[in-house]
């Protein structure tokens, strides 16, 4: 049914746990995976001419975290058996991110993660979840 699954990633409790369940599909499907991590541009203020931290290092360290973070899909991707395939990419809206991946690597499913925010707090902050959902044009698999 599916062959093609994206699985993004956070490095969070629950987005692992949202990896293991992808993995686990993806071994019964016969499909390969497709692990992104997205990575925060660097916050550019027009306020100031001092940035707290340099951008170059504020780069470096968005790629080690988001590449730790693919790497442990695909470790546990290769324990599973599951063929998979590592991304990092940056972008100011991670859910622009995660469909525009989908759409390029030509995806059936993406698998995520819900965090499980309510009230005023998922009202506040959004949810990327939430948002791929809503803008999707390929089935969503959520986890919580």
């Amino acid at each position: 049914m599916y062959k093609r699954i994206l699985i993004s990633t956070d490095g969070s409790d629950i987005s692992n746990k949202a990896v293991q369940s992808a993995v686990e599909l993806a071994k019964a499907m016969g499909a390969e995976l497709y692990a992104i991590s997205v990575k925060e541009p660097f916050p550019y203020s027009a306020i100031s001419e001092m940035q707290p931290v340099p951008p170059q290092e504020f780069f470096d360290a968005q790629e080690r975290i988001a590449n730790e973070r693919v790497k442990g899909v695909m470790a546990m991707a290769k324990t599973g058996g599951v063929t998979c395939h590592a991304h990092t990419v940056e972008a100011l809206h991670p859910w622009e991110a995660i469909l525009d991946h989908a759409k390029t690597k030509k995806c059936d499913l993406i698998a995520m993660a819900s965090h499980g925010r309510s009230g005023l707090s998922a009202l506040l902050l959004g949810s990327e979840t939430q948002k791929v959902l809503t803008h999707s044009s390929i089935p969503v698999l959520v986890i919580k």
